[in-house]
């Protein structure tokens, strides 16, 4: 099997690119009758599903592994594990389940990958869910310890309040640039001149 597509995205970082390569490479050997199971990369396969946020895709791929190579793979097992927590929108097992298992040295950069990208998602998540959040929720959600979460949120323009040990949320202004068309301008007025008169 000539994985040299996935070796390339991998290679590059272009993670994205992962779940829609793998799933046209098995397309492709399944098509051919090639007995492919057993040096299938299925755990970079699941997290490609899982970066770029599939988690159906994920789930039906899970179900699709035999059973014994799930066995056999303890790395595909943790892999699934934050696809379980993923799908249950356990943001902190999320987490735990990410700092929870030692990597292999392929799939290392994706999963780390991965956890930045999920990070930042769950900032934007507090950022609009709540103004004001405990420091130590903000640790969890996050999947850092305290003093670390607190200087992220703190170098995102929040403010802490060392006493109560709350963060107060400082949304981020939207800069919207309007283009002022003169013509727009024009008939504007004039319809707000032929309303008043």
């Amino acid at each position: 099997m000539d994985f040299s597509l996935l070796s390339d995205a991998m290679a590059s970082k272009s993670y994205e690119k992962i779940a829609d390569i793998c799933d046209d490479l098995m397309l492709q050997v399944a098509t051919q009758g090639i007995a492919f199971h057993d040096e299938w990369p299925y755990a970079i396969h699941l997290l490609g599903h899982i970066y770029v946020d599939d988690i159906n895709s994920a789930r039906f791929l899970w179900k699709s592994i035999p059973s014994s190579i799930k066995e056999n793979r303890p790395e595909l097992v943790a892999v699934w594990k934050i696809g379980q927590r993923l799908w249950m929108r356990d943001y902190v097992g999320v987490h735990e389940a990410i700092q929870g298992f030692n990597w292999s040295q392929e799939t290392r950069d994706l999963v780390a990958s991965f956890s930045e990208l999920y990070t930042k998602k769950m900032f934007e998540l507090l950022l609009s869910a709540y103004s004001t959040i405990s420091i130590q929720d903000t640790a969890l959600f996050l999947g850092m310890n305290e003093d670390d979460a607190t200087n992220y949120v703190l170098q995102h323009g929040w403010s802490v309040d060392a006493g109560s040990r709350m963060l107060t949320v400082e949304k981020q202004a939207v800069v919207t640039e309007q283009k002022l068309d003169p013509s727009k301008l024009q008939r504007l007025t004039e319809y707000v001149f032929h309303l008043e008169h």
